[in-house]
């Protein structure tokens, strides 16, 4: 009986983020740039990137007990990657324009001349792949001394490399590849997703990175729930009972770093995708500490937490509060409070008033098909009244 109820709350679940892609998809249709409502597919499009990027995070955060600081890192090996192979032939020479490039493949390019529309996309398939991929190269090397510290000593020592792998990728020497300090940019970005079906042109520049995030959190909502992901736990909950257990740590902290990286790497094209541009400057230590507090706030331990507290995080900073910085705010117009720098003011407090009264964050240690439990529950209880009743 407890399976199946399960499984219905897990079916019912998938129907709602189904139902969230398609209007994500309608939204891309109906919403002209030029519309106030604008806003709302921007900051879908980066609640989505930093959804993923903070999902992966709790997975080693959350979820195995690892505190890591390297996330920019990552995100950033993933965003350069994902650039540097998508850039076209004939933009390469103007990108690269104080070197002189030494990767010239583009993906789509080659694919395209073969396959069509389908060979861009696929194109643009593989170098997301090959960016987590890059990314979770980086974090095995850079695991193998690392994972033996704990605690403090882990994130000191991730953020570290964070911060060296920022200042190596703009490193003249690397400029032939990397284009040093220079942004890369002229690459496959979302505005170029668009599927034509005769004379309709269907336009996917809000669903893709949704689509990515979502396919992406629904493969570590799998392996959270493997035996890998209960051997996460156990290490996370006490690594002498777990080693006593049988597990082995080395091997499955090496697993969780690794996937976590590559995860974050997929996060780091995304965010290139979105952007149009990619530059090591833009990946500094605090993009972590952005992402480390969308995991508090959404709930250390939750998924659905993790993502929750991106969107939300994207929305107030972004959006919301926006008005606070022009002298305007809700229709109250006070240019002599509502200046330039208040709306950070406002949005910490806002922060601080959430940590204090949800001490687990807004979601805790639950997901989307436990929020059914409550209301299945009352709906017992009121039956069983009616039964007493008559």
């Amino acid at each position: 009986m407890l399976q199946k109820k399960d499984n219905k709350k897990n079916f019912i679940a998938l129907i709602v983020v189904a139902l969230f892609l398609a209007l994500v998809l309608v939204l891309d249709q109906v919403i002209k740039p030029t519309d106030k409502m604008s806003m709302l597919l921007t900051v879908l499009q980066k609640g989505s990137v930093y959804a993923l990027a903070a999902v992966s995070m709790n997975l080693l955060n959350g979820f195995t007990g690892l505190f890591s600081l390297g996330h920019a890192g990552f995100m950033l090996v993933g965003a350069y990657t994902y650039a540097i192979f998508t850039i076209p032939a004939e933009s390469r020479d103007t990108v690269y324009q104080y070197y002189d490039a030494a990767i010239r493949v583009s993906f789509p390019e080659v694919l395209r001349s073969g396959l069509g529309s389908f060979g861009t996309v696929l194109g643009v398939v593989l170098a997301v792949v090959l960016a987590g991929l890059v990314a979770a190269v980086f974090a095995w090397l850079i695991g193998l001394p690392v994972l033996k510290l704990k605690s403090d000593y882990l994130a000191i020592a991730t953020l570290g490399f964070a911060e060296i792998i920022r200042a190596v990728f703009q490193w003249g020497k690397l400029g032939p590849v990397t284009n040093g300090s220079n942004l890369l940019k002229s690459f496959e970005r979302i505005s170029t997703f668009k599927l034509t079906v005769g004379e309709t042109t269907i336009k996917m520049s809000t669903f893709v990175p949704v689509l990515i995030a979502t396919v992406c959190i629904a493969l570590i909502v799998l392996l959270v729930n493997s035996t890998y992901g209960r051997s996460f736990k156990a290490i996370r909950d006490d690594e002498i009972a777990a080693e006593a257990m049988g597990i082995n740590l080395a091997k499955h902290k090496m697993i969780s770093f690794v996937t976590s990286s590559f995860f974050a790497g997929v996060a780091g094209a995304t965010m290139a995708m979105v952007l149009g541009i990619a530059q090591a400057s833009n990946f500094k230590s605090a993009m972590t500490y952005e992402i480390l507090l969308m995991v508090v706030l959404g709930g250390i331990g939750s998924i659905t937490g993790s993502v929750i507290g991106s969107v939300l995080f994207v929305a107030a900073s972004e959006w919301w509060l926006r008005g606070l910085d022009s002298g305007v705010f809700l229709g109250i117009n006070a240019p002599g409070i509502f200046r330039n720098g208040f709306r950070l003011v406002v949005f910490s407090v806002i922060i601080m008033v959430v940590v204090l009264f949800f001490r687990k964050g807004i979601m805790g240690d639950k997901e989307l098909p436990d929020l059914l439990k409550p209301r299945a529950k009352k709906a017992s209880k009121k039956a069983s009244k009616k039964e007493v009743t008559k």
